[in-house]
C-alpha cells in the first residue's frame, strides 16, 4: 500500500504524533482496501476546529476529527486522493487525559475512525456501529493499542 501524506499542523500543540506515526496509523486503516492513496491531515487548535464544526456539521465547538471525503466531480475519473482529516489536537489532548487513555492510542484511534469513514465507513445504525468499532479494535490491536470501546 502505497500512502502519499500531506501533512499540516497550524496547532500550538507541542505533542502531535511524528509524521512517521500518523502515516504509519492512515496506513493500517488503508491496507487491504487502497493500493494507492493520497491524504490530507490538519491539525488545529480549538478556534478553527470550532468554526470548522460549525461550518460543516452545525455543531458548537470543536470536535476531535472531522472528515472531508474527496468526491470527484463529474466526468472526472477517481483518483488516489481519499480526501482530508482535521484533527484538533487540545481535545485530542483533553480527552486522552479525562478518558485515561494514552495520549498516542488516542491519536492513532482518531486517525483510523478519520480515515475508514473517508472510505465509506459509518456509525449512523447499530450495524454499521458494530461493524466501524470492531474493524478499529482489530486495526488498533494490530498495532498494539487497546481496544478504544472498552470501559476504562
Amino acid at each position: 500500500m502505497e500512502l502519499e501524506l500531506d501533512l499540516q499542523d497550524v496547532s500550538a500543540s507541542g505533542l502531535v504524533p511524528a509524521r512517521e506515526d500518523l502515516a504509519r496509523w492512515a496506513h493500517a486503516a488503508l491496507a487491504g482496501r487502497r493500493e494507492r492513496a493520497e491524504l490530507s491531515i490538519r491539525v488545529v487548535d480549538d478556534a478553527e476546529g470550532a468554526e470548522l464544526n460549525q461550518r460543516y456539521r452545525g455543531r458548537r465547538g470543536a470536535t476531535n476529527v472531522l472528515s472531508f471525503p474527496f468526491e470527484p466531480p463529474p466526468g472526472v475519473p477517481e483518483l488516489d486522493l481519499i480526501g482530508d482529516l482535521v484533527i484538533c489536537a487540545p481535545v485530542v489532548e483533553r480527552e486522552s487525559d479525562e478518558q485515561g487513555i494514552p495520549l498516542a492510542a488516542h491519536w492513532a484511534h482518531l486517525v483510523i475512525h478519520g480515515v475508514l469513514h473517508l472510505l465509506g465507513y459509518d456509525h449512523q445504525d447499530p450495524a454499521q456501529a458494530t461493524e466501524m468499532e470492531a474493524l478499529e479494535t482489530h486495526l488498533l490491536g494490530g498495532l498494539g493499542f487497546p481496544p478504544p470501546y472498552e470501559d476504562r
